[in-house]
């Protein structure tokens, strides 16, 4: 958990991620994969709300290219007055 109460969510750097797919693997939900995008591959988070903030996928990465951030918070709900 980060400071605030925020779930940890993996920030992966698109532009320095090689596809390499080792955080793919690290990954015990696998909740990532490896996407095409502009003649690339990139790791992509899917189902950002089931990640757990293990930090396996940070600390398996060889390139440095995933940090760890708090998710966002939640949108507030509408007063209903």
């Amino acid at each position: 958990m980060a400071r605030g109460g925020l779930p940890l969510l993996p920030r992966i750097d698109t532009a320095r991620c090689t596809g390499c797919g080792w955080c793919v693997a690290a990954c015990p939900l696998h909740l990532l994969s490896l996407e095409l995008s502009a003649g690339r591959k990139a790791s992509t988070l899917h189902q950002a709300e089931a990640c757990t903030g293990c930090r396996l996928c940070e600390r398996r990465c060889p390139f440095d290219v995933i940090d760890m951030v708090a998710a966002p918070a939640p949108a507030p709900v509408p007063d209903s007055q």
